[in-house]
Formats: structure tokens, sequence, C-alpha cells
């Protein structure tokens, strides 16, 4: 097996078991590693550390599989998926969902690998070279896990790329269907597996979609990158007042009104309106509209640390616009799923927004992912979700 010498003091983050080691750590290699297969790593003194997956094409030039001298193989990988599929008996209530994440990637010890369960369907994402190493064996042992023989992939990002890989989208084994119904919290939805963003849908979300609820009775409700209507069906059935869903995808509109109709609501209790939601914002600010709740779950702003300056002003724009849209009394749903902005940063930008917006707010919730998607204490980068319920004075 080849293996990888840090240089002198590198060590240490390996030592509190966080699972990177980027190439600027590295002070030799021995061997002849190919990417994606397994290596070991000792600190400079010659210390055993870690197991872990080779990728030469990334910064992140290791991903630990293992901290102990255990061997990387097919039973390796048995014991780590049957373990983080069992955990997800535990995080899920009873008839909350019939979908899920069943693997969190290194939150689950298994870097680079997300897979997700919709009803009857597995999606597999395999995000790096040690992922896609090990991708034939990893799908016959989730068909073997889980007894599902209809699997999706959505190998198709652009961190693929990083990892200089090709990307894989489509059927991987079995006949899925590319349009799935799922269940969640009484609720119907329909995923478009081949087009949806992620592996099809916002599971993350699932229980803030649920809190939203309890705040929409009697409300005016805007929406915005309403997606495929996510938030803005359960504020229907929380008894909001109206509910205007705004996305610049057509496609995802009109499934949002299909999600609409499957859960028993007409076209015209949930309007939409495709379009640029910073332009909509501005537009509806000029035009001195006003709403009760306001919902704010964009898309990744700050993908990597370098974006973050730009995603911080995209984070204020929207959040200011939404406090001067909001009446007095009115709640802000508002999230950031970058993993550049941290809690403290993303709350310090709504903060700022609050003032320029000229309103008093509070904090009522603070929220984040599901519990089916984990965030290992020893990587703290897993805590990507961030949200705020906040309240107009």
């Amino acid at each position: 097996m080849a293996a990888i010498r840090l240089k002198p003091g590198r060590e240490r983050s390996l030592l509190r078991r966080h699972p990177w080691v980027f190439s600027g750590a590295i002070q030799s290699t021995e061997g002849d590693p190919v990417p994606g297969g397994t290596v070991d790593v000792y600190s400079s003194e010659g210390q055993f550390l870690a197991r872990a997956a080779y990728s030469p094409d990334s910064q992140i030039r290791l991903r630990v599989w293992t901290f102990e001298d255990d061997p990387v193989d097919h039973d390796f990988f048995r014991r780590k998926i049957a373990a983080a599929i069992h955990a997800r008996d535990t995080y899920l209530h009873e008839n909350e969902s019939d979908s899920c994440r069943l693997i969190n990637a290194e939150s689950d010890d298994l870097p680079g690998i997300i897979v997700d369960r919709y009803n009857h369907t597995l999606v597999l994402q395999c995000l790096t070279a040690g992922a896609e190493f090990w991708r034939e064996a990893i799908t016959d042992l989730l068909i073997e896990l889980t007894g599902l023989s209809d699997i999706y992939e959505r190998s198709d990002v652009d961190v693929r790329l990083l990892e200089g890989l090709p990307q894989h989208h489509g059927p991987l084994r079995g006949k899925p269907n590319e349009i799935i119904t799922l269940q969640e919290n009484g609720l119907k939805f329909k995923v478009n597996l081949a087009l949806g963003h992620k592996t099809g849908f916002y599971l993350d979300q699932r229980r803030n979609r649920q809190r939203l609820r309890s705040f929409a009775s009697g409300r005016q409700v805007l929406d915005c990158f309403s997606y495929t209507g996510g938030f803005s069906v359960n504020a229907l059935v929380g008894g909001a007042n109206s509910v205007l869903a705004v996305d610049s995808s057509e496609d995802a509109l009109s499934l949002a009104q299909e999600n609409a109709s499957l859960n028993s609501f007409s076209e015209t209790e949930l309007q939409i309106l495709c379009g640029d939601v910073f332009q909509v914002l501005r537009k509806f600010r000029d035009e001195a509209r006003s709403f009760d709740l306001i919902v704010l779950d964009p898309p990744k702003f700050a993908p990597t640390v370098s974006q973050l300056e730009k995603a911080t002003r995209g984070y204020k724009d929207i959040n200011l616009l939404a406090f001067k849209l909001l009446r007095p009394g009115g709640i802000l749903f508002t999230f950031s799923c970058s993993g550049g902005v941290d809690a403290g940063l993303f709350q310090k930008i709504v903060a700022s927004a609050a003032l320029d917006a000229g309103v008093q707010a509070q904090i009522l919730e603070h929220l984040s992912q599901a519990p089916d998607h984990p965030i290992g204490l020893n990587f703290p980068e897993g805590a990507y979700l961030k949200g705020l319920i906040c309240s107009r004075q």
C-alpha cells in the first residue's frame, strides 16, 4: 500500500479526527498511489495516523476512511453503510417521511458518498475520487442492505471537476423512474430525480417546512426561491390566506403547482411568479407591496470561501429587501446553505440587513438541517444549513 508522510506539525487536524488533509500538508509520497486508492498516512516522525482515499487532482488530497489500522475493503464499507442506515431509524419519527438521507458523506465517516432514499428508489452521488473508486461496491452494498433494486445516479455536480472526474447522470441499477412521489409529514410531493436540484428535493428542510405551518395561519405569504413548492404547500396547509411562490425556473414552478394540486389545493390558491428573486423583491419594494410571512431559501451563494464576499452581499441584499416588505408583526424564515458562511456570520448579515432596512427585529428560533443530515463533531463543515425565524417588531 502506498504511504503519505506529512510535514512536521501537520498531523494536528488528524489527531482531532478531522477527515481532510490538504496538499500543502504533504511532505512525501512512498509508492505509486492511484486516484481514489487507499493510502496509509503517517506523521513526519513515522506515527500511523489514518487510512485515506487519495485525490491527486484536488486541493483536499486525502480524505480519511478510518483512523484505525483496519483494512479498507468490501467488509469495511458494509459495516459503515449498515451503521448509517440503521442510525436513520433513530433520527426519523414514525410516519414523518418515506424519504430521507441514508448516507451523509463525512458526517457518516464515508467521505464523498451521498445516498438519499426517495420512497423505493435510491439516489447516489459519488463526489470524490475515493467514492468513485468504490462506486460499484457501494452500489452492490446498497442493494444488499436496503433490499431496494432501483438506483439513480446524480454524480453530476461541479465538485467532481475539482477531483478530475467525469460526470455521471442517469439510471445506475434497476429501472428507477425519473419522477417519483414522496410522503412527508402528511403531504405528498412529486420529485424529478433527473433534473431536480441536489438529488431531486431538499430533504434537509423537512422539519423547517413543517415548522412554517404553525406561523402561516391567516397570513399573506411570499415564498422566494420556492423551487417545487415545499414551503408554499406547507404554508397552505397551515392556513395561509394567500401564497405567492417566486422562482427563476418555470419547470420548478410548474411542479410546485402540481404539488399543490396533489395536496388538494387549486391553482388559484398557490400563485406563482417566474423571475429573478432579486429583481422581483426590488419591484415589490418600489410598488410598496407588503407581506405577513416571507421565506428566503436561496441556492448556495458561496460554494467556496473565495466567493464569500460576493455571497455576503447577496444574502444582505435579499434580507434587507425582505425586511422592507415585511409588515410589523411579520415573520421571516431566512436560510443559507453556503458552507463558507457560518452561523455566526449569517446572523450578523441578517442583523445588518434589518438595521439598514430601518426595522427592529427579533430572532425567535435558530434552524438547521434535519437530523438525517447529521453533523460530525469532528467535521464542523457539515453544518452547512443555517436558518433563522425572525419577527419584525
